[in-house]
């Protein structure tokens, strides 16, 4: 029978390889702890322990059991404190959602190393999209707050905003780039003869924003941001980068901007949540960022210095 207390005598057993030492352990004798784990095996209908003159061994079936066991025990252990914290409106999972423009991982520890001393017994995940793949992944995957959605207008009623500013572009090119030694207007036709680098729109569920790219021109997609950059830095390819976020190799000389007929304008980027849904633990991630609180800078990092939380 599998009952905790019949639970907590195999897994003695199998921790110490002896019934002897499980009884010690335990304060039971020997003769208790070895007609418990008879009636577990009678049970279960299938031998756990292989038993020599000098030592109990676990069976394919014990190595099983004791894996599901340690998981069960742990279960009944959380479960009084996950029940409180129901109770408390504290969510047991919380998943979250981040702007690649925004991704970054000491931010995210920070963040996560305050979260979880506050609510140790909740569950957070987080995912990293691209784009209008922030917004699908608010409005068709499980996520309770998005860092980073697109815009200042929500795209639904049931979800809140708060404006974190706005993104500020630039057209970059190698030093060592062909077009970077051009003395005249860079017009469509001589950058469409150089491939653009880009990061693919993560969006499923809705319309993929478009990156830039002139007709006819060759593209190469990349997975992440830091690939995006790496590429531009040697040289690959030409396109837009955040100002904020390349800002160190404008300032050593690797990467130099340029102004084409078409300049990209300013990205503004929000925190959203679901409002009528949001339990204790992502409310508070919504005040860290309404407070400007320091557990939070690090995701405000490419963000202009005219953003609302900065002010």
């Amino acid at each position: 029978m599998l009952d905790q207390e019949t639970i907590r005598t195999f897994l003695t057993v199998a921790e110490t390889a002896s019934f002897s030492k499980a009884a010690e352990r335990l304060h039971k004798t020997t003769a208790t702890i070895s007609y418990r784990i008879k009636l577990l095996e009678e049970s279960t209908g299938v031998p756990l322990f292989q038993r020599t003159t000098r030592s109990v061994l676990l069976t394919t079936a014990g190595i099983h059991l004791l894996e599901r066991s340690k998981e069960w025990l742990a279960w009944l252990d959380a479960m009084p404190g996950e029940l409180k914290q129901i109770n408390d409106g504290v969510e047991r999972q919380v998943n979250i959602v981040i702007n690649n423009l925004l991704y970054e991982p000491a931010a995210i520890a920070t963040l996560l190393a305050h979260l979880v001393a506050r609510f140790p017994l909740t569950q957070f995940t987080l995912s990293r999209q691209i784009y209008m793949g922030v917004w699908d992944a608010l409005l068709h995957g499980d996520f309770s707050l998005a860092i980073g959605v697109s815009g200042t207008e929500t795209l639904s009623e049931t979800i809140s905003l708060l404006p974190l500013g706005e993104i500020d572009w630039v057209f970059v090119l190698a030093a060592h780039h062909s077009l970077a030694h051009e003395t005249g207007p860079l017009n469509e036709a001589k950058l469409r003869q150089y491939p653009a680098i880009n990061i693919e729109d993560s969006a499923r569920h809705i319309t993929k924003r478009v990156a830039w790219r002139l007709t006819g021109q060759k593209e190469i997609q990349v997975s992440d941001l830091s690939t995006k950059i790496a590429a531009h830095v040697a040289g690959v390819g030409i396109g837009f980068l955040p100002r904020k976020l390349c800002q160190r190799y404008l300032d050593s000389g690797e990467l130099v901007t340029r102004t084409i007929p078409a300049m990209r304008p300013p990205s503004p980027l929000s925190l959203a949540w679901h409002h009528a849904q949001a339990g204790k633990a992502a409310l508070e991630i919504v005040r860290l960022f309404e407070e400007n609180a320091s557990t939070i800078q690090g995701f405000l990092t490419p963000l202009n210095s005219g953003n609302k939380l900065a002010e």
